[in-house]
């Protein structure tokens, strides 16, 4: 007899077999009880009968707490009105552990309530769907990489200097030397593309940000990517092929989940490709004429990329954003100095910035000119000059947030739950 997960459950129709979970809940009285069992792939309806399974089995359904740990074997039958279109009609149980009172009921409850009860939280079919997301998102990247010949190049977490400035890093001794937890892998990413030609790196970033929005957290996921012998134009084309891929990726495999969110998918299904692409400048004209006093030359705020993208209904690409507000790694536009080659992808419906990047400076000089003007030590900068001293080449890469864009496919609220464990200003437990 095979012990199999509820998502399998449409192999094994009219076969005896094993399910290993959780109690999620219980009803019925009588001679007939309903264990909706879970096992992290999914619901199941078990059907148990007093005069199949003996009084003595039937009363100890009487023991049984939400969450209590349950082995049930039983006949798979087809029953359309159940989740998933089956039922289990038990033949027998074994309990492996009487859960205490569980915390979280089957009723409304607070966020911070949750949030301190969040290694409960995500058992809950709402966390299990996001989370299931996220993971089908992660693999969709791997082998969108994979596909086109990527390299998986990893990135140090602990560095010791600066990404894009001091001023958001979490910095930490290094046996008697300052360090840093990484901003991001963008500059190791950079020598391993000298390397290996065509690389990415996935892992955990981290920004020290006094933001408390529900689109920031203080420790999150990026992937990566970094290219030898790409512009400007070859970077944003992988970039939309590449979000293309993982929105086809996820309305294929993950139209249970999506519809346990009441997401509306239509809205992923109207996007195409390519994806509309404006300047900085005319991002700007758009934003006054939609009535905001913006200066040109400042950063976007949430609001304003709400305002560009809603304009379109689409990603979009935002290109050529004033230098000064640029990393100072960014190249330059060669005709207009005063902006540089780099581009924001933001997500619609007002998700905002899901992605940034950009040309590189390929530039020895200017790259040591730009570290000095962003009062960088440039000592610490030694090795990732010598990228430019041997061998350089137009090159150019990208960060998405992965958090970010699980919350704009999964149509969600606030980014806490798009992460198992979220790391918030102030919040670290659990």
């Amino acid at each position: 007899m095979s012990t199999v997960l509820i998502k399998n459950l449409g192999k094994h129709l009219n076969e005896k077999v094993t399910i290993q979970g959780w109690l999620y809940n219980q009803r019925g009285s009588g001679k007939v009880k309903f264990l909706i069992l879970r096992d992290g792939s999914g619901l199941l309806q078990c059907v148990i009968v007093k005069q199949d399974i003996g009084e003595e089995l039937f009363d100890r359904t009487k023991t049984l707490t939400q969450e209590t740990s349950i082995k049930v074997t039983g006949l798979v039958k087809e029953e359309p009105r159940a989740a998933g279109g089956y039922e289990m009609q038990v033949t027998g149980f074994e309990v492996v552990s009487i859960a205490e009172e569980y915390p979280i009921t089957h009723k409304e409850h607070g966020v911070d309530f949750l949030l301190e009860r969040r290694h409960l939280w995500i058992r809950t079919p709402r966390q299990m769907a996001i989370l299931r997301v996220r993971s089908e998102i992660e693999h969709a990247f791997r082998d969108f990489f994979y596909q086109r010949d990527f390299v998986l190049a990893d990135a140090p977490i602990i560095t010791p200097s600066a990404c894009e400035g001091t001023s958001t890093l979490f910095g930490l001794d290094y046996h008697g030397e300052k360090a840093y937890l990484s901003q991001s892998g963008q500059l190791y990413s950079e020598a391993n593309a000298m390397a290996l030609g065509r690389i990415y790196c996935f892992g955990p970033t981290f920004r020290a940000e006094k933001s408390k929005t529900r689109r920031h957290l203080m420790e999150f996921w990026m992937v990566e990517a970094e290219m030898a012998y790409f512009d400007m134009d070859d970077n944003i084309k992988l970039q939309e092929e590449m979000v293309y891929y993982v929105i086809s990726r996820v309305l294929e495999r993950c139209t249970r989940e999506l519809a346990i969110l009441d997401r509306d998918v239509e809205k992923l299904k109207n996007i195409q490709l390519p994806f509309p692409r404006i300047s900085y400048t005319e991002a700007v004209e758009i934003l006054r004429e939609a009535g905001e006093d913006f200066t040109w030359g400042e950063d976007f705020g949430a609001p304003h990329e709400t305002i560009i993208s809603n304009h379109f209904g689409s990603p979009v690409f935002v290109h050529r954003y004033p230098t000064s507000i640029k990393a100072f790694y960014m190249k330059p536009d060669p005709e207009d100095s005063s902006v540089v080659l780099g581009a924001d992808l933001l997500a619609p419906e007002g998700y905002g910035e899901i992605i940034g990047g950009g040309q590189r400076i390929d530039d020895l000089e200017l790259l040591k000119q730009r570290i000095e003007e962003h009062h960088l030590p440039v000592e610490a900068f030694e090795w990732y000059l010598d990228l430019r001293k041997y061998g350089s080449v137009p090159h150019s890469g990208f960060g998405l947030g992965l958090e970010r864009t699980v919350a704009w496919l999964c149509g969600l609220e606030h980014i806490r739950e798009t992460i198992p464990f979220p790391r918030m200003l102030h919040k670290m437990y659990p």
